[in-house]
């Protein structure tokens, strides 16, 4: 891979470069972002505690301000490395805020496309197709390239649909992002039906786009210059800076979960002071920690100096295995080669202990699920329905809670089984906590 290609201002469907002004189409891909409806949509959307009533706990749009945050101090101080590196590329007019640019509009994205309820409404979707009846009846009828978006229905590939079709829908390439911002997006740059043992690596663990979208994705592809990992597959490499995008949204959750769970009572301090030691090493940072008057303001202070040091780390690991990247040899999470790896999993364990396995989170993730379950099982058996020429009364009350998007020009649903469906989950992913909720008492009431 080369970065003349990989910082490619090239938009998707085609829409010219504003070439104009201050501000760099990078920038102008971060806001875009911001001014999305489905972006502001994420302020209702569960990072870890479902419909929280602690208005510090974090949502998916706080989560997502923060990543990029982080994400545009990784982009920097990776892009410092790559332009002493390549010198060529400063003489081309690139700067490492550029970089910083890119990474900061990639992690505002990166969750875009989660569905309510947090990662367990992806795990809601796919139990849906796997084991209610009409879902399994669905998967039976479609072709195996189709029938693996949803039995592994996954918010990455969703977030990829959102930038590159739903979030305009009458644009050619939606909000029309640069192949630079797009390709970054992407940690999983594969297809759903392609065997996730092979090609190995931590690219393969989850896939980034729906079997509808591979060609826009493929444009994507071929304009960032990503190197193809199987000869006619639709898999590729990863974006060298989409391994910043993964360490920022690595260092945020682990360090934050942790954090949000003190905050909502779930531990105490004297549990998580020993995490912030083992990142944490300053004498005089800790003299001043122990100065701070409440344990609130100390766990955001040596948060802070966590993420700082951390962000560091990883940028210095990203610029020892740069020449990797680029040949496509790397394939693993930055924050697992990073000098304190160890103490970064210790937030993550217990995060997985205590925080993602308490009876708060537990308790609230069930009912989110069954809530999908209940959409789904109305939205998908009435797009049935109708596409029976059967006119129900309940089926096409379901129908006018359907907004026209996702609806053919003429009011109906899609022909295709494959289109249909995947139109019910575009709307049922696109929810809020909130909506979904309420969305799904109305169905009750019909």
């Amino acid at each position: 891979m080369h970065w003349t290609a990989l910082l490619s201002h090239q938009r998707l469907g085609g829409a010219p470069a504003s070439g104009a002004g201050p501000r760099s189409e990078f920038q102008r891909d971060f806001d875009r972002v911001v001014f999305s409806s489905a972006f502001r949509r994420m302020q209702d959307k569960t990072q870890v505690f479902p419909l929280a009533k602690n208005d510090y706990v974090r949502t998916r749009l706080t989560h997502s301000l923060e990543v990029a945050s982080v994400g545009r101090s990784l982009g920097v101080l990776a892009g410092d490395h790559v332009l002493r590196a390549h010198p060529q590329l400063a003489a081309g007019g690139y700067s490492a805020a550029d970089f910083g640019a890119i990474v900061a509009a990639a992690c505002l994205a990166h969750d875009i496309g989660n569905p309510p309820f947090g990662h367990a409404g992806e795990a809601a979707i796919q139990s849906w197709f796997e084991h209610a009846e009409l879902g399994r009846s669905v998967l039976a009828r479609l072709a195996p390239e189709e029938r693996a978006d949803f039995a592994h229905f996954e918010g990455n590939a969703q977030t990829f649909r959102i930038l590159a079709r739903l979030g305009m829908p009458d644009n050619a390439g939606g909000m029309q992002l640069t192949c630079a911002t797009l390709a970054a997006v992407a940690k999983y740059p594969r297809a759903a039906h392609l065997p996730f043992a092979a090609p190995a690596g931590i690219s393969a663990k989850k896939h980034n786009f729906f079997h509808a979208d591979r060609e826009r994705f493929a444009a994507v592809a071929a304009a960032a210059g990503l190197l193809r990992r199987r000869a006619g597959a639709h898999c590729w490499c990863r974006h060298p800076l989409a391994f910043l995008v993964e360490a920022a949204d690595d260092i945020s959750y682990c360090v934050i979960d942790v954090e949000d769970a003190f905050r909502a009572g779930e531990m105490r301090y004297a549990e998580i002071e020993p995490l912030y030691r083992g990142v944490v090493g300053d004498a005089a940072a800790w003299a001043k920690a122990g100065a701070i008057a409440t344990d609130e303001k100390r766990v955001e202070y040596l948060r802070a100096r966590s993420i700082d040091a951390l962000v560091g780390e990883a940028a210095a690991a990203f610029a020892a295995r740069e020449p990797a990247m680029i040949a496509g040899e790397f394939d693993a999470e930055l924050v697992a080669v990073i000098p304190h790896a160890a103490a970064l999993e210790a937030f993550r364990a217990l995060a997985r202990s205590r925080v993602y396995q308490s009876a708060v989170v537990l308790n609230l993730q069930s009912p989110g699920a069954a809530v999908l379950g209940e959409l789904l099982d109305a939205f998908v058996g009435a797009v049935e329905v109708a596409a029976t020429d059967l006119v129900l009364p309940r089926a096409r009350a379901i129908l006018d809670l359907l907004p026209d998007q996702f609806l053919g020009a003429d009011g109906r649903p899609a022909p295709e089984l494959y289109a249909r469906v995947l139109a019910v989950t575009d709307f049922v992913s696109g929810m809020t906590d909130s909506y979904a909720v309420a969305v799904a008492a109305k169905l009750r009431a019909l």
